[in-house]
């Protein structure tokens, strides 16, 4: 059987294309399959792996969000792992979406709500072998997001709080036993400085498929 790669995110995971000149299929909502990240892993990983997409666009770790429904991932990654049982590899890359003004979360608290999102991960009975989980702190948002239109639902203080987010990441990763992956060196676009641009997506698809074959060894 193949190995399960569940990459589990918002956006960034289901490949929002916020500027249509950066994607050769020209969609204005998101990549084509020869450009997303997680596509371009399993094309570079192989037939020895299943990587499976579970990206929604404004998902967060646990926060409830008051305007749109079923965003936090909290109530979503138990029913989720089950359905892709048996898992070897659960991908975690949230907390973009978690900076928002409205939540009034600290890059502290966003960091708790990874903890838990992951321990639940984790007592979720679908594992291959033992629980697996690669946690993967999303690229900070850019300081000019707050001179966009972004700006007017996300909130200024997101910049800030996301360049926080690997620190606490890799610390709770390091404390409690979980892989941990900075992907702070792949490319944002100039459009909302909040999303991959295709680049940024080949540069999260080739780093990780140099690291999960270590990482299931």
């Amino acid at each position: 059987m193949k190995k399960h790669i569940v990459c589990f995110g918002d956006s960034n995971a289901h490949g929002y294309c916020a500027d249509p000149a950066d994607t050769v299929s020209g969609s204005p909502d998101r990549f084509g399959e020869d450009e997303r990240w997680t596509c371009l892993l399993q094309k570079a990983l192989k037939e020895d792996y299943l990587v499976l997409e579970e990206g929604l666009s404004g998902r967060t770790t646990v926060f409830v969000d008051p305007l749109h429904e079923a965003m936090d991932g909290l109530s979503y990654i138990t029913p989720c792992l089950l359905s892709h049982e048996p898992v070897s590899l659960a991908i975690i890359m949230l907390g973009t979406n978690d900076t928002k003004d409205r939540f009034g979360a600290s890059p502290a608290c966003i960091s708790i709500g990874m903890e838990r999102l992951v321990r639940k991960a984790m007592n979720t009975d679908c594992w291959l072998i033992k629980p697996n989980v690669l946690v993967v702190a999303p690229p900070p948002i850019g300081p000019e997001m707050t001179r966009t239109a972004v700006a007017e639902t996300m909130g200024t203080h997101c910049p800030e709080k996301s360049k926080e987010l690997a620190r606490y990441y890799k610390a709770s990763a390091a404390a409690n036993g979980w892989h941990f992956w900075n992907a702070a060196s792949c490319e944002f676009n100039t459009v909302d400085y909040m999303h991959l641009s295709r680049k940024g997506h080949r540069q999260l698809a080739e780093a990780l498929s140099q690291l999960i074959p270590t990482l299931l060894k």
